[in-house]
């Protein structure tokens, strides 16, 4: 198994060491902190994993270690595609709701197809209300934008950012700054996330407007006709500032999307435009099979919703070409026009949908909610009263990842599921590039040889350029296999803002929810420990000789002999043998307790989904 040859690092060679085991010997480790590549051993019919903790990996400092991991027997995992990824454990046999979002989620828009219709129609709209003609020669492409980006209104940049503000790329119109540019315009390189400045171009309808940022910049910036400024262009007298063409932009999306045609021409050719899955109506019928109550929750106004889940759920009969079952028969509950985020605070009023003409009845609805039947608006407070469930009751799938999971999750405490359609790419590329990633662990192996067997007496200075140099190259060679922009979860080694969003809201992420077709509905999906790097570049098998007291908090008395012997007892406690005591005796006191009992069972409850009633009943 030729992959599992290289477990050393930089660090490994401070104690002259090659820091190797056998491929028996396995540890975990975190996928987000590793670069992995898999291998297959045909005589043992297992999976390894050769894991390589870089700091050639994006050029952060803090070297890691190499791990083997054992990745599970042959046909043990669903395939990659199918796979269902967890941040927090989450038992499917708790929940008791599933709910959906429609755009995105149940109707998967194709791309770029309906990017492109939406990126033409939003080009047509700024042409109207004065903008260049010369914007019409612009077409959509689907390689450069990704979600996640910030868009800076004040410098026209689109930024991508680490979950603390940190900018990784920074880029006006086709352009990429350089660093001191960067540090130029924005000091250390960090932005504050202001909502009177910064736009986050998060769903995936933002992708068309985010390359029309990216185009308006590059033209105006370089056209003879314009001269630019720091904040804006200027034509003669005339000054356009950034942030008005940004608001232009914002507008000319919103038209098109609640004025335009952009909803009657993806109505007129569904075929066209959206994803038809003959998987979708037998998973909700599995749902509601196995005593699951299931409810749609979208924006999309009644007319809409209805015409689009006709087109995926409605069943015809072949004999006589009547419907033979709708698509409201396949849910409990059915809400439009939610307004989410506002859903999850104060909402708005609910009312029923007339279904045969769409409007809406008049005075707000009181209650109960009855299935078949679609209502309009409402609050998070109302509805989940009305159908009787609790915060950890439901499991909410969408794609928006502030208006569906992080409001349904921060506000609401409903376990969240996000769809994203990108993941495959992703993965594609994660296992495709594994080669890319193998040099890059070659080049952090260059990189510890330079420093072989030195330490702090050194005043030798190895040249590291060229490895650096080489380093920055793969990277780059990296990043431009998913994209002009890069990947939509890191930048080198950084996660992005994205990707933090998603860590920190989504109990759940996929790249389509009917992955969860392979699993049953007792399924209990675990989280991976999520690992620091003193963890994760650290391999139980290695020796590590235990010098500070302070590492005595442990009552396991597995201490060495000499240490036990080198800590004082505590006051008010007598040992009778420090060296064989197994136990503690406390001395008579009025004091209730002196000291804390150890807990005979686990204290944390992050890893359960059990009622409150059932979580007292283990404790």
């Amino acid at each position: 198994m030729a992959a599992a040859n290289y477990y050393g690092d930089a660090n490994s060679y401070m104690d002259g060491g090659s820091n190797t085991k056998p491929e028996s010997e396995v540890t975990t480790s975190s996928f987000d902190l590793s670069l992995n590549c898999s291998d297959f051993d045909s005589t043992s019919k297992k999976y390894y994993r050769v894991t390589k903790h870089s700091s050639g990996f994006g050029g952060d400092s803090g070297g890691g270690g190499g791990t083997v991991t054992f990745m599970g027997s042959a046909g043990e995992y669903r395939q990659v595609s199918s796979r269902v990824f967890v941040n927090r454990s989450l038992h499917l046999d708790k929940i008791k709701f599933f709910g959906f979002d429609m755009d995105y989620t149940l109707a998967v828009y194709k791309s770029p197809a309906y990017e492109s219709l939406a990126f033409d129609m939003i080009v047509e709209r700024m042409v109207s209300i004065g903008y260049p003609k010369e914007l019409q020669d612009f077409e959509y492409d689907p390689t450069y934008p990704i979600r996640g980006l910030w868009f800076d209104s004040l410098y026209g940049n689109l930024l991508k950012v680490d979950a603390y503000g940190n900018i990784l790329v920074c880029v006006h119109g086709f352009q990429f700054l350089k660093t001191s540019e960067v540090y130029a315009l924005y000091p250390n390189k960090f932005l504050h996330l202001d909502e009177s400045r910064v736009y986050v171009l998060n769903t995936l309808f933002n992708l068309p407007e985010t390359y029309l940022f990216a185009c308006l910049m590059d033209f105006f910036s370089n056209s003879p006709q314009y001269t630019k400024t720091d904040k804006g262009v200027m034509s003669g007298h005339l000054f356009m500032s950034f942030r008005s063409i940004f608001q232009d932009v914002r507008s000319a999306v919103d038209w098109v999307h609640l004025k335009g045609s952009l909803k009657q021409e993806t109505i007129n050719n569904p075929q066209k435009y959206v994803h038809k899955d003959e998987r979708l109506p037998m998973l909700l019928d599995r749902m509601r099979k196995h005593g699951r109550k299931t409810f749609l929750l979208t924006n999309s106004e009644y007319s809409y919703t209805e015409k689009i889940m006709a087109y995926l759920l409605n069943h015809t009969d072949e004999k006589n070409g009547e419907s033979a079952r709708t698509w409201e028969s396949y849910f409990d509950y059915i809400v439009v026009d939610s307004c989410k985020p506002l859903f999850f605070s104060e909402g708005t009023i609910l009312r029923q949908v007339n279904r045969t003409t769409g409007d809406l009845m008049i005075g707000s609805h009181t209650g109960p909610i009855q299935p078949g039947q679609v209502y309009s608006g409402g609050n998070c407070d109302v509805f989940t009263e009305m159908i009787g469930a609790k915060g950890k009751d439901v499991m909410y799938i969408g794609d928006h990842i502030f208006g569906d999971i992080l409001k349904s999750k921060k506000i609401r405490g409903w376990r969240t599921f996000l769809i994203v359609p990108e993941l495959n790419q992703e993965l594609h590329v994660w296992t495709d590039k594994c080669h890319i990633f193998s040099r890059l662990q070659n080049l952090d192996v260059d990189l510890g040889e330079k420093y072989k067997n030195m330490d702090s007496s050194c005043d030798y200075k190895p040249d590291i350029s060229k490895i650096r140099s080489a380093i920055g190259e793969v990277t780059h060679e990296m990043d431009m296999s998913y994209g002009i922009l890069g990947s939509l979860f890191r930048s080198g080694s950084r996660q992005t803002f994205f990707a933090s969003q998603v860590m920190r809201y989504a109990d759940l992420y996929a790249s389509n929810f009917l992955n969860l077709i392979h699993y049953p509905f007792s399924y209990m999906f675990r989280a991976p420990a999520m690992l620091m790097p003193h963890e994760s570049t650290v391999g139980h098998e290695q020796s590590f000789v235990l010098e500070s007291p302070l590492a005595t908090r442990s009552r396991s008395n597995n201490l060495p002999i000499e240490i036990q012997d080198s800590v004082a007892p505590l006051p008010a406690l007598s040992v009778a043998n420090p060296r064989t005591a197994k136990t503690l005796e406390r001395n008579p006191s009025l004091v209730p307790h002196l000291r804390a009992d150890t807990p005979k069972k686990l204290t944390h409850h992050h890893d359960d989904d059990d009622s409150e009633e059932e979580s007292d009943k283990s404790a």
